[in-house]
């Protein structure tokens, strides 16, 4: 493994909450935490005090856990926010604004300069009161490269650990944020985090190119949730990092699958049934061609074995199937030699099943077919021994 150090830094409790239609109990989000706490999340953004009552118990109910993952909450430049994620029992503090062109002339209706004295205002105050400070800069990826840097320099002078770069709509490719970065940690000297949205699905490549530009933070979601497509995925960033970049964030990944069915119930989002590390079809194969590989093989179609991540491997019988995993689905699955002469046979019924019915067949209907053959080969009732020491031998 890789010597570099990344950090994780979860958003689920925060971004991942923004999704639209999601809503946390207080029990959720400190379950969320644990969870996260428990795998090797080293961080994890819990809410955002301007929220009022209902985030502040939560929040309250999370720092109270005495969790070994740093706490930080989401907070606008405003010394009110500050104050209350300090009596929440925060320490850390995310400090969050916008940079582009487009929010200062259209949303906030402010000059640069405004943005600049907010920023180090709350920046100054945060840090008077010991706290840890990220500051976000908000839509970066469409702010004028020159201002940010200036943005950036400034709000490390007044004491920022680093910074937020935020592709808040997503508009980022791998190679412009690989590019983007490296300019900013050359020109700035500061520690980068990258906070990126998937609207053209690039939001896991964008982050890991950020990492490859020397990004020292990750923002991740469990399942992606998040704003509009969501945000880059907890289980995608860290298993790219792990298998392709060779770096290890001391995240277990073995209990990926645990969180993110937790979160999938708690957040009412389904997960996709080939959604990346987590999804329950990853590890399932019906091709012939590579079914047939994964038996010979159990690396030929896989990038990493399911134990891993807490899964197993399933072959399943359907359209697409072959005759080698036929025979292998019988003899492993079923406790049935299917003698070579009925394999075509099963293989055609079952294909054309699969077709009616839309999908994989299940063991029971696989022994069904199995046994309609049998008896269209013995009819006779006097054959009926014969059937069943090929059905259940």
């Amino acid at each position: 493994m890789s010597d570099v150090n990344v950090l994780i830094v979860d958003t689920t409790l925060r971004d991942g909450e923004q999704t639209a239609g999601v809503a946390f109990t207080t029990e959720e989000k400190v379950q969320i935490a644990q969870m996260l706490d428990q795998i090797g999340v080293p961080e994890i953004e819990v809410g955002t005090p301007a929220l009022g009552d209902c985030e502040a118990e939560a929040i309250t109910a999370i720092t109270s856990q005495n969790l070994n993952a740093r706490l930080i909450t989401w907070n606008r430049p405003i010394i009110r926010d500050i104050k209350d994620s300090i009596a929440y029992g925060i320490t850390s503090v995310a400090i969050s604004i916008p940079v582009s062109d487009i929010h200062l002339k259209f949303v906030l209706k402010k000059s640069h300069r405004w943005i600049l004295e907010r920023v180090k205002e709350a920046t100054l105050y945060a840090k008077r009161n010991g706290l840890y400070v990220s500051v976000n800069a908000g839509d970066a990826s469409r702010a004028d490269l020159e201002f940010l840097v200036h943005f950036m320099r400034e709000s490390k002078t007044a004491g920022a650990d680093r910074i937020r770069y935020c592709d808040t709509v997503g508009l980022l490719d791998p190679l412009r944020t690989y590019e983007i970065v490296t300019r900013l940690i050359d020109e700035v000297g500061i520690d980068i985090e990258m906070h990126t949205h998937n609207d053209f699905g690039l939001a896991t490549a964008n982050a890991i190119a950020g990492v490859r530009a020397g990004a020292k933070y990750v923002n991740t979601t469990v399942n992606g949730l998040g704003e509009r497509a969501g945000n880059a995925c907890l289980a995608e960033v860290v298993m790219a990092l792990k298998h392709i970049d060779g770096i290890d964030t001391g995240v277990d990944v073995s209990q990926l699958r645990t969180i993110s069915q937790y979160v999938e119930i708690a957040s009412r989002q389904p997960v996709s049934p080939n959604k990346p590390i987590v999804g329950s079809n990853i590890f399932s194969h019906e091709s012939g061609i590579h079914t047939d590989g994964m038996i010979k093989h159990s690396s030929a179609y896989e990038a990493f074995t399911p134990e891993e991540v807490g899964e197993q491997r399933r072959f399943l019988i359907g359209k697409f199937s072959g005759s080698h995993a036929i025979r292998y689905k019988f003899r492993e699955d079923l406790g049935i030699e299917l003698p070579e002469d009925l394999v075509p046979e099963v293989l055609s019924r079952v294909r054309k099943l699969s077709v009616q019915l839309k999908r994989s067949l299940t063991d029971e209907e696989l022994l069904f077919i199995y046994r309609s053959i049998c008896k269209d080969i013995f009819p006779n009732s006097t054959n009926s021994d014969r059937i069943n020491n090929l059905v259940y031998n």
